[in-house]
């Protein structure tokens, strides 16, 4: 299971990097979520994939599952979610300000191909 994680986290990284690499701003916000969301996959598949019962005191059962990772990644979730939203609203004013979301236009250089 472990290898097949790794395959997604592999493909969502090489994913992200190609959309946050174009011109288009909603490309880059779209490419920093799956950034995002494959740090989270990486994260929990570090964590260990383990199959065992709640971490809960005073329950005797013989394996857990570690609750660190899991907190970990709903941090992560949540901060993910408001730089997102800010990122949507900034390209949002950005596009009714300038009319675009080139960001070689954007930048104000004369020679847009």
């Amino acid at each position: 299971m472990e290898i097949l994680m790794a395959i997604v986290i592999g493909i969502l990284f090489t994913s992200a990097v190609y959309l946050m690499l174009s011109k288009s701003l909603l490309r880059i916000i779209i490419g920093t979520g799956l950034l995002s969301h494959g740090a989270h996959l990486l994260i929990l598949t570090m964590g260990g994939l383990k199959r065992g019962s709640v971490p809960i005191l005073g329950e005797h059962a013989k394996s857990y599952v570690d609750p660190i990772p899991q907190a970990l990644i709903l941090t992560a979730i949540v901060i993910s979610f408001g730089v997102t939203s800010f990122f949507l609203v900034l390209a949002y004013r950005a596009y009714q300000e300038l009319g675009t979301d080139n960001m070689d236009q954007m930048r104000g250089t004369e020679s847009n191909d």
